[in-house]
């Protein structure tokens, strides 16, 4: 059976770095690595815009896509992915935390970074690493950031 790595990307430095020792490790382990990138659409709804629901929900697809497929690019353009390893893009409308907790209920490993674009909302609401820590039912290895000279 093939061991099963769910790495949360956000184009944030972290998660890029994040999901480097993702592909890195998943070679000796002949593992296939899922790159989830979630998002989670506004709660608040304008009354006056121009657009329908569905429509920003199009848009916010769109451009959640478009960041994971820059992020793979972006990695796999830095790093070879082992001989042998696969690695799947997902993109899940749900909230980040909820969505890689909800993925690596059947994954062997989930790999997140230190930080994301979390901001001000991590601050109040824990961050996505903190609550994938508490969470997971599967080990979790949070990628610090580099160490500051």
């Amino acid at each position: 059976m093939t061991s099963r790595i769910v790495v949360g990307v956000d184009n944030s430095s972290d998660a890029l770095r994040a999901l480097e020792w993702a592909l890195r490790i998943a070679g000796p382990l002949g593992a296939h690595v899922r790159a989830v990138h979630a998002y989670a659409p506004p709660g608040v709804y304008f009354p006056y815009s121009t657009h329908t629901a569905e429509e920003m929900h199009d848009t916010l697809e769109k451009q959640a896509r478009a960041e994971a497929e820059q992020a793979l690019e972006e990695v796999l353009g830095s790093i070879q992915a082992p001989e042998g390893v696969t690695v799947e893009p997902a993109v899940i409308r749900d909230r980040p935390a909820e969505a890689l907790l909800t993925e690596a209920r059947e994954a062997d490993m989930l790999v997140v970074g230190s930080r994301g674009h979390g901001g001000f909302a991590g601050l109040l609401l824990g961050s996505v690493s903190q609550q994938c820590v508490h969470h997971a039912t599967c080990p979790v290895v949070v990628v610090p950031p580099p160490e500051r000279s």
